[in-house]
């Protein structure tokens, strides 16, 4: 079967950036803002007893409008995305923060009417029966509430967050996408590349050399914009702090773990198990550079893929689309159902062509039920793994979409899990299907990006953000402290195994300045070694489909702890539970091992 590469926004709202339907959703959403703003600012707790109608109809405006809102970022976002070039979109998002703002603000009068109820008159109304699904977001609403400043004040700090926190974090996307990266091919012929399209070479195949000079180019465009990188990453990070401290602290990864819903014992303990484990994924290294015919590899080596022997090892999108769905099919109907009907309808955007954001992702459209998938495919095994990645999220919000909306809304770290798992099955699968040494070596390869990404890179960028923000608490941070910074915590997540590094690190990855999501990179460590032990247990469960649906379904209604104890039965902050996804990494790196000893 064919599939388009390029995705349906047209049922979304029709008529592009400029489309009629998305208006006319603005102007409702600004409607629903002031009739919300006028019940709240009547609501009284004593005249709406016993039954609280009064109440569910606030919780479902409030519900309804952050849909509404929800949907229409999607496909703004969606169009910026796969058009870096359309300034219009900038326009309409900038439009769509201030609506954000406002919600917000109608958020925090709601926080703190359930601050000022009474406990009884609280636990009653979470035992109404509209709201009883809704109790654990209440409850956890209810304490941030507690930390609340006065109303004008927050409203105030969240005013200035459009221009002066979203807006740094908006800069950082209009001098990506002006980025420009020298490269020479083959030919000789000299080219200049966008970020997603250097990105995407430096992950694909092609010799050391070529390799090296595109690495050098990129590190060099990125050493030339140093200083507006640095100013956007260091007031994004300045005005996080102050807030923070408004709110009564001074501890940088409080609210990261609040909002992931995991406590910091957790966090240690998963952490203490990565660098322990660390040796493993070194001789790993160690034997890939010799793979390659190097001594010791280098930084943009990390990525490449192995292409030992005759085999490119390549797919048609079709055909990746086919051995998705297929291998998703062996371990749960329901996914592969969900996947193939994705690609049916046109959820996927994944052409390779220019002018493109780098990077992929998943969005959910709350209102229509739906998702759209982000992504560049280029027929290798990693682009086939990122698409069943993207398809588990997707799998994810499908099976939640009845509940209602803040049930669906999961923390990162547990945003990982379907993914992740969706991914193992394709690399897996991959592995298993290769006909000889060679090309298992190459797939087994591609399998390790993961865990080589969750305990060396990621655990990187953990370093490097707690240290830059322990310095920005006292300073400026400098474009040089930032790049040591950087180049300590690679060496030091690493364990100065490689040549080279990538000090501008700090400017060339997205996600340091995403303004929503602080610490946007220990969630992932700790979604991928959640989905090993969910995997491993897949492997051994006839009815692990029910199960592992009943867990997506409980991801935005408990503490992951208390998530972890109630479907798997472990505990988190022991090392137990971690190390047993340790060991089906060690299973892979064995065979690995064990396959390409004779080829050296």
């Amino acid at each position: 079967m064919h599939y388009s590469e390029t995705w349906d926004l047209e049922t979304i709202f029709p008529g592009g950036i400029d489309s009629p339907a998305l208006k006319t959703k603005l102007t409702t959403i600004k409607q629903q803002l002031h009739d919300t703003q006028t019940t709240l600012a009547n609501w009284r707790a004593d005249a709406d007893t016993p039954d609280f109608d009064w109440f569910q109809q606030i919780v479902n405006d409030l519900q309804a409008i952050e849909a509404g809102l929800a949907q229409c970022e999607v496909f703004v976002v969606a169009i910026q995305s796969a058009d870096a070039s359309n300034t219009k979109a900038g326009t309409v998002l900038n439009q769509l923060y201030q609506l954000d703002n406002a919600h917000e603000q109608l958020m925090t009068q709601f926080k703190k009417h359930l601050v000022a109820l009474s406990q009884t008159a609280f636990t009653t109304i979470i035992a109404q029966p509209e709201l009883k699904p809704l109790a654990f977001n209440l409850t956890e609403m209810r304490k941030q509430g507690l930390a609340l400043l006065d109303s004008d004040t927050e409203a105030l700090i969240n005013n200035l967050a459009v221009d002066g926190f979203q807006g740094w974090s908006d800069h950082y996307d209009t001098l990506v996408s002006q980025m420009q990266i020298k490269y020479t091919d083959q030919d000789g012929q000299t080219k200049l590349l966008s970020a997603g399209q250097a990105q995407n070479m430096l992950a694909a195949a092609m010799p050391n050399q070529q390799r090296a000079d595109l690495m050098a180019s990129w590190e060099h465009a990125w050493q030339q914009n140093a200083a507006p990188f640095a100013d956007t990453l260091n007031h994004l990070a300045g005005f996080r702090l102050q807030n923070y401290q408004a709110h009564g602290t001074t501890n940088f990864l409080r609210k990261p773990l609040d909002l992931n819903r995991m406590s910091q014992a957790t966090l240690d303990t998963m952490y203490d198990v990565v660098s322990r484990n660390k040796t493993m994924l070194i001789h790993y290294l160690q034997r890939k550079a010799a793979l390659m015919g190097k001594d010791q590899l280098d930084w943009q080596d990390l990525e490449a893929p192995l292409t030992l022997g005759d085999a490119t090892n390549t797919q048609t999108y079709d055909e990746a689309a086919e051995f998705v769905i297929s291998n998703f099919q062996k371990f749960s109907p329901k996914m592969a159902k969900l996947a193939k009907y994705a690609f049916e309808h046109r959820w996927i955007e994944a052409e390779n062509r220019p002018n493109k954001r780098p990077g992929g992702y998943m969005d959910n459209l709350p209102e229509t039920k739906e998702s759209r998938i982000f992504m560049t495919f280029t027929g290798s095994p990693n682009d086939t793994a990122t698409l069943a990645h993207e398809l588990g999220h997707a799998f994810h919000a499908d099976v939640i979409k009845d509940l209602p909306f803040w049930r669906q809304d999961y923390a990162m770290n547990v945003a990982e899990t379907a993914s992740t798992f969706a991914e193992l099955i394709v690399a897996d699968a991959n592995v298993k299907a290769a006909t000889d040494t060679k090309t298992k070596l190459n797939l087994l390869d591609a399998k390790m990006q993961n865990p080589l990404a969750m305990f060396l890179d990621i655990h990187a960028r953990y370093l490097f953000e707690t240290r830059f923000y322990q310095a920005r608490q006292q300073h400026i941070v400098t474009p040089d402290e930032l790049s040591a910074l950087m180049l300590a915590a690679q060496k030091e997540a690493y364990d100065n195994a490689l040549t080279t590094y990538h000090p501008m690190f700090w400017a060339s990855k997205l996600h340091f300045y995403i303004s929503d999501v602080p610490f946007y990179n220990f969630p992932y460590t700790f979604g991928y070694l959640f989905s090993l032990g969910i995997y491993a247990q897949a492997k051994r469960d006839d009815h692990f489909e029910d199960r592992y649906i009943a867990l997506l379904r409980d991801t935005a209604n408990m503490s992951t702890e208390a998530l972890a104890k109630k479907h798997l039965g472990v505990d988190l902050t022991k090392p137990d539970f971690w190390q047993a996804g340790v060991a089906l990494i060690k299973r892979d790196i064995d065979e690995f091992m064990a396959l390409s000893a004779p080829l050296l």
